[in-house]
């Protein structure tokens, strides 16, 4: 069963791409995929801005996205590109650190001003880091995720066309050879 991981690169503690990020875990999950969600936010700031490649956490995280057969990598835009804190998680991936993966991007902003996040800042980074196949990926409008007292959902039309874009990274995934884990990971810098 291949095994797929979610990265989410929002600093914040109630994220919109964090939910965004567990409805294709969900959908990924009911359709026979082993998943996982690294939230960037939880490692050690310290760590992770010092490129403490060997710190136990940060070396966890590492070795999950090593292991993976298929990653979703989920941002919300800020400045017109993926955030900071996912760009210093995927500086310490070895250049090769998504060889043979299977990459769904995706990405959350509060306008539709920032479509095009997805192909022109974070697309170009997958591929330079070896990613086999990065999958159409998906811009979800802040407006789309509902939160209040019941859990948080997408509206209808989002979900439906978040779903699609999942349903094509899983077909993709089921199509690709077995990722083989990358042993390029080291502790220097």
């Amino acid at each position: 069963m291949p095994h797929l991981l979610a990265i989410t690169g929002s600093p914040s503690a109630h994220s919109r791409t964090a939910v965004v990020a567990d409805h294709v875990l969900r959908r990924l999950s009911h359709s026979g995929f082993e998943t996982a969600h690294l939230s960037v936010r939880e490692l050690p700031a310290a760590d992770l801005l010092a490129a403490r490649r060997g710190e136990p956490e940060i070396r966890r995280a590492l070795e999950a996205v090593a292991e993976a057969d298929g990653l979703v990598i989920a941002t919300p835009v800020y400045k017109a590109s993926y955030t900071g804190l996912l760009k210093a998680f995927l500086d310490l991936l070895p250049q090769d650190g998504l060889d043979g993966k299977t990459v769904l991007p995706l990405a959350t902003g509060g306008s539709l001003a920032h479509v095009l996040t997805i192909d022109y800042a974070l697309r170009p980074v997958l591929a330079a880091l070896g990613a086999r196949h990065v999958t159409a990926g998906r811009f979800v409008l802040d407006s789309s995720v509902e939160r209040g007292s019941g859990p948080d959902r997408l509206r209808p039309e989002a979900e439906l066309d978040l779903y699609q874009a999942v349903d094509e990274f899983a077909a993709a995934l089921r199509s690709a050879p077995v990722a083989v884990a990358s042993a390029a990971l080291t502790t220097t810098p």
